[in-house]
């Protein structure tokens, strides 16, 4: 009986600690779909065609379904430190999946998981020395308690690398609250505590100086209210091309690649838009990151009607700063930038009171 009874024990503590997860589960699940996403990116560049190339866009990696794997492994163990960096991970991947409410509106899939992790972090983590990447992963969460968060950690945390790191995310964050003057001071002083504090990390292979580097550049040249640089490139078919050949007209710049998820929604809100302002001096501009064959191949689908960049090193994208996709600048006829962010009805709106404007 003694013998059955310590068995049995060990048998519901081993259960116990499945359903409860563990460090080698966490990292199973992140090496899994990167390894999966690797390869499903490796397919695309070989596609010999635009329908094979459709073909395996669809088979993207479920990146929904490895973030509720990796909740379902941390979330019961918030408490415990080495959760910190799955949960950056989970942040990260997680950040542009939405569904819609009861009443059709779009939020975040993950939201209440979201808050969980901060929560715990406020709780258990703030003076982790392994908060880094979390750091980073809260500014791309859409999650209005991340500004807070990070200025607690950047304040608190007792090593000044993460406060450094911290205050790299709280000046990107800032990016999207205003252009003020105050706000603008603040973006400045976090970029050099950033710089003075935290220069060599590496966060997903980019180092803080690297990151704050860009985030001065984008401040100096591509703010509201600046000329956003000029382009020069080529089209689809080897034309040359500029962006100030499109002067004299409201240009949506969007940066977009067809292996992002969210490629369908952005063409159709494109073509809207282009059919809306049709016979307006308007137009949709695309720095393409695909194969030039793949942009090709798209627009003689007739999938996308606009001209575009061929940009599949990335030379165009990296001189606007591009660490997402899609990403979208609504310049008016003079190439001063009244918006930048996602693609979305801002975009719309903007150029339409642009529009209005001229």
């Amino acid at each position: 009986m003694k013998v059955s009874l310590l068995l049995l024990s060990a048998l519901v503590g081993t259960l116990i600690s499945a359903r409860a997860g563990t460090p080698t589960q966490a990292d199973g699940v992140r090496r899994l779909y990167e390894a999966d996403f690797k390869q499903w990116v490796l397919r695309l560049q070989v596609a010999p065609d635009a329908a094979a190339r459709e073909k395996i866009a669809a088979e993207r990696p479920d990146t929904a379904a490895a973030a509720k794997k990796m909740w379902a492994v941390i979330q019961p163990n918030l408490a415990e430190g080495w959760t910190v960096e799955p949960a950056a991970w989970l942040l990260r991947i997680s950040s542009g999946l939405v569904i819609e409410d009861d009443i059709g509106n779009a939020k975040p899939m993950l939201g209440d998981a979201s808050k969980a992790i901060r929560d715990a972090v406020e709780k258990h983590h703030l003076a982790s020395k392994n908060l880094a990447p979390l750091c980073m992963a809260l500014v791309t969460a859409s999650d209005p308690g991340s500004l807070p968060l990070l200025e607690k950690i950047e304040k608190s945390n007792p090593d000044n690398k993460v406060q450094g790191v911290a205050a790299l995310a709280i000046a990107m964050l800032l990016k999207d609250l205003s252009d003020e003057p105050e706000v603008m001071r603040r973006r400045l002083t976090m970029l050099r505590k950033a710089i003075i504090e935290s220069s060599e990390i590496e966060i997903n292979g980019v180092t803080v100086a690297k990151m704050a580097e860009d985030e001065l550049y984008i401040i100096q040249y591509l703010s509201k209210g600046r000329e956003a640089p000029d382009l020069a490139g080529t089209g689809s078919g080897g034309q040359p091309m500029r962006l100030s050949d499109y002067k004299g007209k409201v240009v949506v710049l969007l940066f977009w690649r067809s292996e992002e998820g969210s490629t369908g929604q952005v063409t159709e809100m494109a073509q809207r838009m282009r059919a809306r302002f049709a016979g307006k001096p308007f137009e949709i501009v695309g720095v393409n990151r695909d194969p030039q064959i793949a942009l090709r191949q798209l627009q003689a689908a007739g999938k996308i009607a606009w001209p575009n960049f061929s940009d599949p090193a990335g030379k165009l994208t990296a001189a606007y700063r591009v660490s997402s996709w899609p990403l979208a600048y609504v310049l008016d006829g003079d190439r001063k930038i009244h918006y930048f962010g996602p693609m979305g009805s801002f975009v719309e709106l903007t150029a339409a009171a642009v529009l209005q404007g001229k």
